[in-house]
C-alpha cells in the first residue's frame, strides 16, 4: 500500500497570478519586498432574502443556490432589529452568505471571470468603484449567470453582493491587482 499522498492541483487562476500577475505588479510598482505584492484573500458572497419573512421556501432556495454556486454550504444570516414596516423580528432569517478562501477561492474567482460575468446582457463593464483600501464589492442581479444553476430549476430570481478582499493597502494597488487578473472593468 502506498502512503505518498495525491498531487495537489494548482488552480488556474492562482498559477496565472503567480507566474504573470505578481512580477508584472511588483515591477509596475517598483516592490522590493514580496510581501508587498498585493493579493487576493478572500471572497464572500452575500444573497440577502428579504422576502424568506412572507415565504420560508425562498431561504431554502437560496441556501440550495449558493451551495451549488460557492460548492461550500453557507450561513444563515439573521435579522438583529425588529421592524414592523417589514413584518420583521428579530432572529428571522433574512440571508446567508459563504466566505470562500484558498483553492475554492481561486476556482470561483475563475468561473466568475470567465464565465458569470461575460453572461450578462448588455454589459459594459464593472463600475471602477474601490472601498479606499483595495476591496471591491458589486452586485450581481441574478443567480442564473452561474452554469451550476438549471434554468429550469429556479423557482426566485435572486440577486447577491460578491466582495474581493485584497491585501492591497490602496485603491491604485487593488485596481491593478484585479484588472492584471482580467476583471472587466469599464473604460
Amino acid at each position: 500500500m502506498s502512503t505518498t499522498s495525491p498531487e495537489r492541483v494548482i488552480p488556474r487562476m492562482q498559477q496565472h497570478y503567480r507566474e504573470k500577475v505578481a512580477p508584472a505588479l511588483r515591477e509596475q510598482f517598483s516592490l522590493t519586498n514580496p510581501m508587498q505584492i498585493p493579493k487576493i484573500t478572500k471572497i464572500v458572497i452575500n444573497m440577502g432574502v428579504g422576502r424568506a419573512v412572507e415565504n420560508k421556501a425562498r431561504m431554502e432556495h437560496a441556501q440550495r443556490e449558493l451551495t451549488a454556486i460557492a460548492g461550500q454550504k453557507p450561513t444563515v444570516r439573521n435579522s438583529r432589529l425588529a421592524i414592523a414596516g417589514f413584518k420583521l423580528r428579530a432572529g428571522y432569517a433574512v440571508g446567508c452568505a459563504v466566505t470562500l478562501r484558498g483553492a475554492r477561492m481561486w476556482e470561483f474567482f475563475d468561473r466568475l471571470v470567465s464565465v458569470a460575468i461575460p453572461r450578462i446582457r448588455d454589459f459594459r463593464g464593472l463600475p471602477k468603484k474601490f472601498d479606499g483600501r483595495g476591496n471591491y464589492t458589486f452586485g450581481l442581479a441574478e443567480q442564473s449567470l452561474f452554469p451550476e444553476i438549471s434554468l429550469d430549476k429556479v423557482e426566485f430570481v435572486q440577486g447577491m453582493d460578491i466582495s474581493i478582499v485584497t491585501t492591497a493597502n490602496n485603491d491604485e494597488l487593488g485596481f491593478a491587482l484585479l484588472e492584471k487578473m482580467g476583471f472587466p472593468f469599464r473604460r
